[in-house]
């Protein structure tokens, strides 16, 4: 038995194949040119880390690195000689990397572990317990979410400068201690989505609430709370405000971090152009950690946002 083709089936068969086409070309395109904007200011970083000023001055419109050196790495560990580094036109500032990464790693793990914990348990609380005014307080960080950061900068200061904690690593920490809003309200919506009849089977056989939290609820959501801790972990290692002024702004070393001690290395020279490959390179040294993280964590990430939860 044959089958037939009409000619007007098979025009009709080209005309959609070529839109299909013609729509792939165009959502490829748009993906390509989307991806090479969002690189290119990565791209940019590298080409200046890997030249020098003067370099930089006399061919700006390079988009290769200029004259491929490791000098602006080595200015930052302070591996370079003074007088070398005004003759490639650097900042002949020092800059203590390996004390700023150190304070910046200290800072931000702890955090980011300690703020995981008590936001866990407080989203739990509000997603599962009952207890009078829940969702008026629950209501309350609601509004932190849409509050400016900056309102929290003087009551906080006032706070660790009472406490006789500013100045320091620990003044640094206290408001990230005990977690945030948006972690709450996140892993609140994520613990919504797990089954009940699990958690009432174990309080059935007679676990306590603890117990149900730690070894049914926690390990459920594990995914999500990987991308909770890498969302946390990025903005802490980026966060410059606060860190400004709770850690003596830069002028008290055992308690500056690298997101201010690179802004005191953009000081500029007596020609008035600032030292690009050296701020580069800190960047980019600074920026292994968050890079790291990705790499090991992105899947655990990209998981949690198919997290439906148990039904």
């Amino acid at each position: 038995m044959t089958t037939h083709v009409f000619p007007h089936q098979r025009q009709k068969s080209k005309r959609r194949f070529k839109s299909l086409h013609l729509g792939r070309i165009a959502a490829w395109s748009v993906l390509i040119l989307w991806i090479a904007i969002t690189l290119l200011p990565l791209w940019w970083i590298i080409r200046m880390a890997f030249s020098t000023t003067k370099d930089l001055m006399g061919n700006p419109a390079s988009l290769l690195p200029v004259h491929f050196t490791l000098d602006a790495f080595k200015r930052v560990f302070g591996l370079v000689d003074v007088n070398e580094i005004i003759i490639q036109g650097g900042n002949v500032q020092k800059l203590d990397f390996l004390l700023y990464f150190r304070n910046t790693f200290i800072v931000t793990t702890t955090i980011v572990f300690a703020g995981l914990i008590f936001n866990s348990m407080a989203a739990y609380a509000f997603a599962r317990l009952k207890f009078p005014g829940r969702n008026l307080l629950f209501g309350l960080y609601i509004m932190a979410l849409v509050m400016p950061t900056v309102l929290n900068l003087i009551p906080n200061f006032i706070l660790i400068n009472q406490l006789h904690i500013n100045n320091s690593l620990i003044g640094i920490i206290a408001p990230g201690f005990f977690g945030n809003a948006f972690g709450v309200f996140f892993l609140r919506q994520i613990f919504l989505n797990v089954n009940k009849e699990l958690e009432e089977a174990a309080k059935l056989d007679g676990a306590s609430i603890n117990r149900i939290f730690f070894s049914i609820v926690l390990p459920m959501t594990l995914s999500s709370l990987v991308t909770m801790s890498i969302l946390s972990y990025v903005a802490a290692w980026n966060e410059f405000q606060w860190a400004y002024f709770a850690g003596g702004q830069g002028a008290v070393e055992q308690s500056t971090v690298m997101t201010v001690a690179l802004a005191h290395f953009r000081a500029q020279q007596q020609s008035g152009v600032p030292d690009f490959p050296g701020m580069m390179a800190g960047t980019l040294i600074s920026a292994i950690p968050i890079i790291v993280a990705f790499m090991l964590f992105g899947r655990k990430a990209i998981d949690s946002i198919r997290f439906n939860g148990y039904r």
